[in-house]
C-alpha cells in the first residue's frame, strides 16, 4: 500500500458512490451504459474468486466486497428496478459488449502468469476493465448533453486508474523484482481511452459551461 494506490481505490470507490447516488437519488440512470455495469460486474466477480480464501488484510477484502456488492446492485436496479429501468436508454446503448468479453478471454488464454483456471479468470478480469468503460464513452458521445453526476462517475474511474499507473511506477522504482507487465498494458490502455473525455472535462470546467461530447 502507498499514497498512489491509496487515491486510486479511494477515487474508484467515490465513482460508485456518486454513480449510486445518481440512480437512488434521482431514481434514474439515464446516460449509463448497462452494458459497461454488467462489464464490470463480471470482472470483480471473475477477479475476486479468492476473497474468502486468500486473505491478505481486512481492507483489501471489504474493498473486494464493496466492489462486487455495488455494481450487482447498480446491474439490479437497472434492469429490475420498477422506475430505475424506465429510464435505460436501450436503444442508444448498442455496443456489442460480447466482443470485449470474447476478446479479452482469447487475450488471457494466451497471456496469463500461470496457467490455471484462476489466474487466466484474473488475467481475463485485467484485459476486460481495459476495455470495459467503451460502452459507456460511446453513449455518452451518442446523448451529447452529459448530466454532472454522470461526467463526475466517469471522471473518478479515470482518475482511479491514473493513480494506478503512478503506484506502478512508484512500486518499480521503489520494489526490487517487481514486474506486473499485464496490468501496465492494460492500465495504460485503459487511460488512454480516457483521454477525449478528460480533455472535453477539462474545457466545460474552465469555460464553466455543461460538458458536451462531440457525436
Amino acid at each position: 500500500m502507498n499514497a498512489f494506490r491509496f487515491a486510486g481505490d479511494m477515487s474508484h470507490l467515490v465513482s460508485v458512490l456518486v454513480l449510486l447516488l445518481k440512480i437512488y437519488a434521482t431514481k434514474s440512470c439515464s446516460g449509463i451504459s448497462l452494458k459497461t455495469q454488467e462489464l464490470y460486474a463480471l470482472v470483480f466477480l471473475t477477479r475476486y474468486l479468492d476473497l474468502f480464501i486468500y486473505v491478505v488484510s481486512v481492507y483489501n477484502t471489504l474493498m473486494k466486497i464493496v466492489f462486487i456488492a455495488s455494481s450487482l446492485a447498480i446491474v439490479w436496479c437497472m434492469r429490475s428496478h420498477p422506475l430505475v429501468r424506465r429510464t435505460y436508454d436501450k436503444d442508444q446503448d448498442t455496443f456489442r459488449h460480447y466482443t470485449l468479453i470474447g476478446g479479452s478471454l482469447l487475450l488471457a488464454l494466451f497471456f496469463h502468469g500461470k496457467f490455471t483456471i484462476r489466474e487466466v479468470l484474473w488475467a481475463f478480469s485485467i484485459f476486460l476493465e481495459a476495455v470495459a468503460i467503451l460502452p459507456q464513452l460511446i453513449l455518452l458521445q451518442r446523448s451529447r448533453n452529459v448530466d454532472n453526476l454522470t461526467s463526475q462517475y466517469v471522471l473518478f474511474l479515470g482518475a482511479y486508474r491514473a493513480f494506478y499507473i503512478l503506484n506502478w511506477i512508484y512500486r518499480f522504482v521503489t520494489e526490487d523484482h517487481y514486474s506486473a507487465w499485464i496490468s501496465w498494458i492494460a492500465g495504460v490502455v485503459q487511460t488512454a481511452l480516457y483521454a477525449d473525455f478528460f480533455y472535453y472535462y477539462f474545457i466545460s470546467w474552465k469555460n464553466n459551461a455543461k460538458l458536451q461530447l462531440p457525436a
